[in-house]
Parts: C-alpha cells; sequence; structure tokens
C-alpha cells in the first residue's frame, strides 16, 4: 500500500465515529503493533515462534502482561513491581545505576536484564517468552515520561488533580485521557502513528540505549507547563501534550524493534 494510499485510507476512517480506548492498554499495544511491523523477517518468525507456544499471536497480545502480574502471579508481580520506573527527575535526567537503580531494580537494568534472557539460547522457551513479554512492556513503559520522572511525587501518582469533573492524579492523566484525546478506535490510531512515524537515523540496540532513552523521557517532565499550574486540568492540556505522547509511543515501537531485531537475530 502506498503511502498515498494509506494516508487517504486514515482520513476516511477518521470520518467514521469511533469508540475512545485507554492509554494504559491503548498506548503499550500500540507501541508492540508499531515494533512488530518494523521486524527482520527473522526475528518476527522467532518472536511469532515464541508466541505461539501459549497461543498468542502477536507481539500486542502480551503487551499488557506485566501489568496484570499482580493478579495472575502476585509474587512475581511483587517483585518485578520496581522494574516499570526509574526516579532521575531529581538528578536533572542524569541516570547513574548506582544511586538509580540499586540491585538493578528499575526500569533500565530490567529492560537489559530481561534482553538477555531472550538472547539466550540456552534458556528454555518459557524462560524466553517471559523475557520477551517483560521486554514489550518495559520498552512502553520507559517512554511514558512520568516513569522516569520525580520519586518525590512516585512519578505524578501523588500529583493529585481535577479533569473532567473527577479526581486524579497527573500519571493516571497520562496514561489515559492524554493519548486517548485523539479518539481513535486502535487500529486507525496505529495507522496514523505508522503514517506519520518520525524519519530517525536507524541505530542498533546496545545497553546504554535503555537509559537514553529514560533521560529522554525525564527531560519531557522537566518542561515548563508539564505540570500544570491549574490543578483543574481542562481538555487544551490534553491538546497541547497530545502530540508528545504520540512521538514518544512513535520511539518505543521503533526502539522495540530495535532490541528485538538484535536479540532475536540467530546466533
Amino acid at each position: 500500500m502506498s503511502r498515498l494510499t494509506t494516508l487517504l485510507c486514515i482520513v476516511l476512517l477518521l470520518a467514521a465515529p469511533w469508540p475512545a480506548s485507554a492509554w494504559g492498554p491503548l498506548g503499550h499495544r500500540l507501541v508492540a503493533r508499531l515494533a512488530e511491523y518494523q521486524l527482520t523477517p527473522e526475528a518476527r518468525a522467532e518472536a511469532l515462534r515464541l508466541l505461539a507456544t501459549e497461543r498468542h499471536a502477536s507481539l500486542a497480545d502480551v503487551a499488557t502482561w506485566a501489568d496484570e502480574l499482580r493478579e495472575r502471579d502476585p509474587d512475581l508481580g511483587r517483585r518485578s513491581s520496581t522494574w516499570h520506573y526509574v526516579n532521575i527527575g531529581e538528578h536533572d535526567c542524569a541516570y547513574e545505576a548506582a544511586r538509580d537503580c540499586r540491585d538493578g531494580n528499575c526500569v533500565v537494568e530490567a529492560i537489559n536484564a530481561q534482553a538477555a534472557i531472550l538472547a539466550d539460547p540456552a534458556r528454555s522457551d518459557a524462560e524466553r517468552l517471559q523475557a520477551l513479554k517483560f521486554v514489550v512492556h518495559f520498552v512502553g513503559d520507559v517512554h511514558q515520561p512520568l516513569h522516569a520522572g520525580f520519586a518525590r511525587d512516585r512519578g505524578g501518582n501523588t500529583f493529585q488533580v481535577q479533569h473532567a469533573g473527577r479526581g486524579t492524579n497527573l500519571h493516571a492523566l497520562w496514561d489515559t485521557p492524554v493519548l486517548r484525546s485523539r479518539g481513535l478506535d486502535e487500529t486507525v490510531h496505529y495507522w496514523w502513528l505508522r503514517i506519520t512515524r518520525p524519519s530517525v537515523p536507524a541505530v542498533e540496540f546496545s545497553a546504554v540505549a535503555p537509559a537514553q532513552w529514560a533521560g529522554e523521557a525525564c527531560r519531557i517532565v522537566l518542561q515548563p507547563g508539564f505540570y500544570p499550574d491549574n490543578r483543574n486540568v481542562g481538555d487544551d492540556y490534553l491538546r497541547a501534550n497530545l502530540a508528545t505522547a504520540e512521538r514518544q509511543v512513535q520511539l518505543g515501537g521503533i526502539r522495540l524493534a530495535e532490541l528485538l531485531n538484535a536479540k532475536l537475530a540467530r546466533k
């Protein structure tokens, strides 16, 4: 399908009414879907082989698995609870493992640790599939700005705001209403993000990349206006931050693909 044809299809789809979706699942599934179409044939085949061992058909099928562990596997959920974020806002977004990630318990080191398991042919398929599920989710997490924010407000979780007549917090606002404010169905939103994908240089994944991603996300949190002066947040705040949220999802998809292309390559 040509770029023009795809764009015309999206325009037609945008003219129709679509139900809204939440960024919690939506954002993670979009990152996964954007990554999957950018996989090499070799990486895609191996990812799908691992997924099929639990009857999953796509990366999107497991994109929210790590958030569901509290119900599925409470012990693993507790052990992995700190792997979803890193607090570097107090340090001008400069990551230091010894200070910010004791014993490897943060999203930066969790990505690298799980990527290493995924790439290890000596590991069982079950171990590698679990690592794949973690990686798909954590790469999404590290691109949500407040997953790399301030410890003092727990990544915006204690920064209380009002939106649409309801009490919530800044983290939840970014998890759901900001990305949802475009008002698109998941599939339409996927095509919108795919056709408007930013042009970025291809970079081979390396162990320093997750820290760089976290630093980028953190710097968004430090921008003027990210923390609203008015705690009664209107739709203007959502619209003002939508492009940033969408770009982070797009970058998450690009970088997840880079990681999987490197780690699922045949040795």
